[in-house]
C-alpha cells in the first residue's frame, strides 16, 4: 500500500500547481488518488473534532476589574452585525454598560442580535457619517471590529481594502480623540507581525497599526490593538472546505500548512483584556500567549470528506494572491519563539509583557514615526479615492517599505543582528523582498555601528 507522501506526491504529479481548470480526466485521477488518501488518513476526522473543539476556549477574565471600567459607560462597536461583533456585544453587555451601540454597513446573516444594543447605519470609510454616530452617542468606549478580513478577497478589492481597513481605522481614531474618548480598542491580525509585506491585505492591516501608534502618541485616548489568528467560528478556510466537500475542488494551498486558530468568544475575551492594559501615549498590541498546537489544513480537508462522505478531489493548487508562501527566516527567533505568541515577531518579543493569569502577551509598538512621511500615506489616500489599482499599490507598497524603515530604526543593535544571523543562512534561496529586508536590515546595523563608533 502507498504511504501517504507517496499519495501527495502522485496527486501533484497528475496535477501539477498553478492550474484554474482541470480536465475531466485529470478530476478522475485526483478523484481517485484522493480516495486512496482518506483510507490512509482515517484519523484525520480527530482534526476535524479538535477544530470544532476550539470554539469552546475562552479567557480567564477579571470580571471585578471588567464590571468596574465598563458599568455605566456610553460603548460603541463598528463591526457589531459580524460574528466577532456580535459576540463582543453579548460580552460587554454582561458588564452593565450605560449604553451600547453597534455601527455597521449592513447587517451579516446568521449573527445573533443583542436584543439590549442599539443599531446605526454607517460605514467607517464615511468620515461625516460616523461623525455624527459619535455626536450622538458620546462614547467613552469605542471597540473598532469592522474591517476587510480576506487576504483573498483583498487582492482584487484592493481600493475596499485600503480605505476600509487602513482610512476607517484612522478616522475611528480621530474621531475618537475629537470626541473625548477615553479607550480605542481596535482589532487587526496576527498577519500584522510581518514587518514587510507586499500583500495587500497584510499591508493594510500593518499600515492600520502604523496609524493608530501615530495616534497613540498624540491623543489623549489609551489606544490598544488585539491580533486575531484564524478564528473557528467565522472560518473562511473551513466554510470552504464544507462548500468544497458538497460539490467541487477541494483546493489547498500546499499539503504541509499549518495555521494556528482561536475561538470567537476567546477573540472577544482578548478586546476586554486589551481594553484594561491601555496605556495613554503608545499603542498596545495584545496577543494570546498559547494558541495551542497549529491545525494541519491537509488533515482537516481529509477529515472533512471523511465526515461527509463526500468524494469530492483534493488538488494541491500552489499559494493565492494574498498568502504568503514562505516566511521571512529572520521572524521569529528560536530563543523565545516558544514563550512569545506566535503572533508577535522576534522584533516585537523584546518589548513584550506576559500576563500569566490571562495567557494574554503585550507588546509595546515600537517604531521611529519619523521614517513614514505624510505624503505617502496622502498619496495612498488619493490612490484608494480614485480606485486606480496601480498607482493604488504602488503607494502601499512604498508605506510598506517606510514602515519596515521606522521599524528597524527603533531596534537595539542586538536584535538587528540577531535577525541578520538568523536569515544569512537562508540568503541564497530568499525572494527579492526578502533579500530587500535582509540588507534593510544591515544598512540599520552599519548605520548603529557607525554611530556608536
Amino acid at each position: 500500500m502507498a504511504t501517504v507522501p507517496e499519495i501527495i506526491s502522485a496527486m501533484r504529479e497528475a496535477a501539477p500547481a498553478g492550474r484554474q481548470l482541470l480536465a475531466e480526466d485529470t478530476l478522475g485521477e485526483l478523484q481517485s488518488l484522493t480516495r486512496t488518501l482518506t483510507a490512509a488518513k482515517p484519523d484525520a476526522v480527530q482534526e476535524c473534532h479538535r477544530f470544532e473543539e476550539l470554539r469552546k476556549r475562552c479567557i480567564n477574565l477579571d470580571e471585578t476589574a471588567l464590571s468596574g471600567w465598563l458599568r455605566g459607560k456610553s460603548v460603541l462597536v463598528t463591526g457589531g452585525t459580524g460574528c466577532l461583533g456580535s459576540i463582543l456585544l453579548a460580552e460587554v453587555m454582561r458588564f452593565g454598560p450605560g449604553r451600547l451601540v453597534s455601527v455597521s454597513r449592513g447587517q451579516t446573516s446568521g449573527w445573533p442580535a443583542v436584543p439590549e444594543a442599539e443599531y446605526r447605519y454607517a460605514d467607517v470609510t464615511d468620515r461625516d457619517g460616523l461623525r455624527e454616530i459619535f455626536r450622538e452617542v458620546q462614547p467613552d468606549v469605542v471597540f473598532h471590529m469592522a474591517a476587510q478580513r480576506d487576504p483573498g478577497r483583498a487582492e482584487l478589492e484592493v481600493a475596499l481594502t485600503v480605505s476600509t481597513n487602513v482610512f476607517g481605522t484612522r478616522n475611528v481614531a480621530e474621531l475618537a480623540e475629537e470626541f473625548g474618548v477615553s479607550d480605542v480598542i481596535c482589532a487587526t491580525t496576527g498577519k500584522a507581525l510581518r514587518p514587510y509585506s507586499r500583500e495587500v491585505y497584510t499591508a493594510a492591516k500593518r499600515s492600520a497599526e502604523f496609524v493608530l501608534a501615530r495616534a497613540a502618541v498624540r491623543s489623549e485616548c489609551r489606544i490598544t490593538a488585539v491580533r486575531f489568528t484564524h478564528v473557528v467560528d467565522n472560518s473562511i478556510v473551513y466554510d470552504r472546505l464544507l462548500s468544497w466537500a458538497n460539490a467541487g475542488v477541494i483546493r489547498l494551498h500546499e499539503p504541509g500548512v499549518m495555521f494556528y486558530a482561536q475561538s470567537g468568544l476567546e477573540s472577544a475575551q482578548l478586546m476586554l483584556c486589551a481594553g484594561l492594559g491601555g496605556q495613554q501615549g503608545r499603542l498596545r498590541i495584545y496577543a494570546i500567549n498559547d494558541l495551542g498546537w497549529p491545525v494541519s489544513l491537509l488533515d482537516l480537508a481529509v477529515g472533512t470528506l471523511l465526515q461527509s462522505e463526500s468524494s469530492s478531489p483534493i488538488y494541491f493548487s500552489g499559494h493565492d494572491a494574498g498568502y504568503e508562501s514562505v516566511s521571512f527566516p529572520g521572524l521569529y527567533d528560536p530563543a523565545t519563539a516558544g514563550d512569545v505568541s506566535p503572533l508577535l515577531s522576534a522584533f516585537e518579543a523584546i518589548h513584550t509583557e506576559q500576563d500569566f493569569d490571562r495567557g494574554v502577551d503585550a507588546c509595546t509598538a515600537t517604531h521611529d514615526l519619523s521614517r513614514v512621511s505624510d505624503e505617502t500615506l496622502a498619496r495612498l489616500e488619493l490612490a484608494s479615492q480614485a480606485g486606480e489599482e496601480g498607482p493604488l499599490r504602488a503607494a502601499l507598497d512604498e508605506l510598506s517599505w517606510q514602515m519596515l524603515d521606522g521599524t528597524l530604526a527603533a531596534l537595539p543593535q542586538g536584535t538587528l543582528n540577531r535577525a541578520a544571523q538568523l536569515t544569512e543562512p537562508y540568503e541564497a534561496g530568499l525572494s527579492c523582498d526578502h533579500r530587500a529586508m535582509l540588507t534593510a536590515i544591515r544598512q540599520h546595523c552599519t548605520s548603529q555601528s557607525a554611530a556608536v563608533a
